[in-house]
C-alpha cells in the first residue's frame, strides 16, 4: 500500500500537539515508552498516528462518538495493533 505523505504529516502534526500539550499526557508517556523500547522517533510517531487513524475513522466513517478510553488503552497496547472494541 502506497503511503500518502501528506496525510502522514497531518497525524504527525496531531501527535507533536498532543505532546508539546501534555494532552492527553498518554500521548506523551507512550511515546518515550516507545523510544526507550528501541523504536526511532519516526517509528514512534508512526505507531501512534495508527491510534489516532483509527478514532478519526471511528468518527468519520461510521459515525461514532469520540472514545478517549480506547485511544488511550490503544495507545497503551502499542506496538500491538490497535483494536475497535471498547
Amino acid at each position: 500500500m502506497e503511503v500518502n505523505e501528506n496525510l502522514r504529516k497531518i497525524f504527525f502534526e496531531v501527535i507533536e500537539k498532543q505532546i508539546k500539550a501534555n494532552d492527553p499526557p498518554e500521548t506523551k508517556i507512550n511515546y518515550n515508552r516507545l523510544i526507550k523500547e528501541g523504536f526511532s522517533k519516526f517509528e514512534a510517531k508512526q505507531l501512534l498516528g495508527q491510534c489516532v487513524v483509527l478514532e478519526i475513522f471511528q468518527v468519520m466513517k461510521l459515525n461514532k462518538e469520540y472514545n478517549e478510553k480506547r485511544y488511550i488503552r490503544n495507545m497503551n497496547n502499542l506496538p500491538d495493533e490497535p483494536k475497535e472494541e471498547i
